[in-house]
């Protein structure tokens, strides 16, 4: 029994020793090459996907990742290792107080504000690597999931707009599609899309010619990718209103709601013409 218990003693304090060596590489908006070496293969991965392989602002939008950067103030002294739990030979998971300082100026009861966190660590080839923080990893897995199926999905429907309706317009440099989302299904998506061409003057881009094309695509997936098979636009003129409540339906008070707004049509032209000159330097 006193062999065990200094066995047991013996590896706590290894994991304790070990968990304190990983808080170093919980990443605060930076992620290092190095980290690789502290991280499980997956995990590297994910991380290195959120800070690197989605748009910023996606990424910044996560609440995921907020959990994980934030609360440290920037410093490795502020976390403490407080405990830690052997799941199973090869899991294990540690308990991290953060003691994060009242800003200056703001009056608190005390002058730290303690936060609790749980890093999880795995055994990999002998060696004690993070797994997981706060058990968040599983959400992050989804959330990278729908994002690429959803940029996967604009691009499809971007890819049609190209194809099929750019060329009915006078065209100039290049053409920048507009996509506003009403609602979204496996096999159809409704939405209020407009194509314009543009030309540059300096830095400056004049629209030269284009127009709205709202409606419903038909979606079917062909070597593992969305494409857009079919298209039943709102028709112009006199029955526009008409043809719009029959492709709606149910979500034709949404649609008026996006197609009639300019101001935020122009906010999201902006936003997706910035995200192209961006993607296209």
């Amino acid at each position: 029994m006193v062999l065990c218990f200094v066995a047991c003693q013996s590896t706590e304090e290894q994991l304790m020793n070990r968990a304190e060596e990983l808080c170093q590489y919980i990443p605060d908006h930076t992620l290092l090459d190095r980290s690789k070496d502290y991280l499980t293969p997956d995990f590297y991965a994910i991380l290195d996907t959120m800070f690197y392989r989605l748009p910023e602002h996606e990424a910044m939008d996560h609440e995921w990742l907020y959990y994980f950067v934030t609360g440290n103030g920037g410093t490795i002294a502020n976390y403490e290792v407080t405990a830690v739990d052997l799941l199973d030979d090869d899991h294990a998971v540690a308990t991290i107080l953060v003691h994060e300082s009242w800003p200056e100026g703001v009056e608190g009861e005390d002058d730290n504000v303690d936060e609790m966190h749980l890093l999880y660590m795995e055994r990999v080839n002998g060696e004690w690597l993070m797994s997981d923080f706060d058990g968040h990893k599983a959400d992050c897995i989804r959330y990278i999931a729908n994002n690429r199926k959803e940029e996967a999905l604009r691009e499809a429907i971007r890819t049609y707009l190209l194809r099929e309706i750019a060329p009915q317009y006078r065209q100039a440099e290049f053409c920048v599609p507009t996509l506003m989302m009403v609602r979204e299904t496996d096999t159809e998506v409704w939405g209020d899309f407009w194509v314009f061409w543009y030309e540059q003057s300096g830095d400056t881009l004049r629209i030269v010619s284009g127009g709205n094309h709202s409606g419903r695509m038909t979606i079917e997936e062909q070597d593992g990718k969305p494409v857009v098979t079919a298209f039943e636009q709102t028709v112009d003129g006199a029955g526009n209103d008409a043809s719009a409540r029959r492709i709606f339906g149910s979500y034709y008070d949404i649609y008026m709601n996006m197609h009639s707004n300019e101001s935020v049509r122009e906010a999201v032209r902006a936003e997706q013409l910035d995200e192209y000159v961006r993607n296209h330097r």
